[in-house]
């Protein structure tokens, strides 16, 4: 945060510090809407210094009809607490649509002031749809133990009765028989890929190089499903590991990647990009621990297909959701479950000519002890 000109407008200085960790803006006005504290992450969403920032208003940066001065307004006169959620605050100034979370409240120390804390809903949502994949998957889990059970023994006896009609059936109805092992061979296939989900052991994590892995993919996929289409590669060089599974890393992008090259197949411009970069702030529970972990390490896949259809983004990670004809739509939503074993975030935003799956997920650290090598991934809350 940049000194404030008037160091009568500045918060005191362990204030001042402890907003500036928060990974959201933070920004103090006076009842005029005078900027009288902006954090660095404010800094970065009205963008603008603190300096430019003390000597405008708010109502320079949002519209005067918001519902944001009217909270502000509110909090100051009862001296409360007041949340807000999903509110517009979109103008020029601030570059586009910015859809919102607000939490308003005032100060007992100097009443006349008021602390503006801002989540931009796009963190918000992308926890809500975490949460709402972790669920699909623990559903399909129950269902892929039941059938796991309840399927693949019947099965078995209506192939082995097949077989054996098979020895004395006609040619015609030998077909028949055929047709009913085969078809009990792709029930049974589609039972082993949901047992997949029924699997709760712990998962082998180690320091794994992403851009590794990617070139992995990358590999398998020009030499078949993505053989003529064009792979362009946007990394970040300095990324730390991600501390993960490398065999499951390379399930999920293999599947994303095939995804999108089925995507932008027949396109003339059809093109796939992989990109990683390092976007520190997100914190989100372990599934099964209180432990919390940062997640820095942005990785994403995007096409310029047609598009998910609108009827199911909302669903794409739920099971049996999908738009190919012959998909068992299970792809997407074990991508979904490692992701949240993992402790990370996967979104997808898609609309015509950009789909594009972001996936968040903890880093690796080595700490060096006596005698030991430990694995850190900022646990601590």
């Amino acid at each position: 945060m940049t000194d404030s000109p008037d160091e009568d407008t500045a918060l005191p200085g362990d204030a001042a510090q402890i907003l500036n960790a928060l990974p959201h803006p933070v920004i103090v006005v006076d009842p005029t809407g005078r900027f009288r504290f902006a954090n660095s992450d404010a800094e970065q969403f009205f963008s603008a210094g603190f300096a430019y920032l003390a000597r405008k208003r708010l109502q320079d940066f949002v519209p005067g009809d918001s519902p944001l001065f009217f909270l502000i307004e509110q909090a100051r006169e009862q001296q409360a607490r007041i949340s807000e959620y999903r509110v517009d605050i979109s103008s020029p100034r601030l570059g586009g649509e910015r859809l919102v979370d607000l939490y308003v409240s005032g100060m007992n120390e100097a009443p006349e002031l008021v602390v503006v804390m801002i989540q931009q809903r796009s963190i918000a949502e992308k926890m809500d749809r975490q949460l709402t994949h972790r669920s699909a998957a623990r559903t399909v889990t129950g269902l892929a133990a039941m059938l796991a059970h309840e399927i693949r023994n019947p099965l078995s006896g209506i192939k082995g009765a097949a077989q054996l009609l098979a020895t004395s059936a006609s040619d015609e109805d030998r077909t028949l028989t055929r047709l009913i092992q085969e078809e009990s061979d792709r029930i049974v296939k589609l039972v082993d890929r949901m047992e997949v989900f029924s699997d709760q052991r712990p998962i082998e994590r180690s320091a794994v190089n992403i851009h590794s892995v990617l070139e992995h993919v990358k590999t398998l996929g020009r030499n078949g499903f993505a053989r003529d289409i064009r792979i362009v590669e946007l990394y970040d060089p300095s990324l730390p590991p991600v501390f993960a599974n490398r065999d499951q890393l390379v399930q999920v992008f293999l599947n994303l990647l095939k995804n999108a090259a089925e995507a932008v197949r027949g396109k003339e411009d059809g093109e796939i990009r992989l990109t990683t970069a390092f976007k520190p702030g997100v914190r989100l529970s372990v599934p099964g621990t209180k432990d919390r972990v940062t997640l820095p390490l942005e990785f994403a896949v995007e096409d310029n297909g047609d598009g998910v259809p609108d009827d199911i983004r909302e669903h794409i990670f739920d099971p049996f959701v999908t738009t190919k004809p012959s998909g068992s739509g299970l792809g997407l939503a074990l991508v979904a479950k490692i992701v949240g074993d993992h402790g990370g975030v996967i979104e997808c935003e898609s609309q015509p000519g950009h789909t594009i799956f972001r996936i968040l997920m903890p880093a690796w650290r080595e700490l060096s002890v006596p005698g030991e090598t430990l694995a850190e991934t900022d646990e601590q809350g």
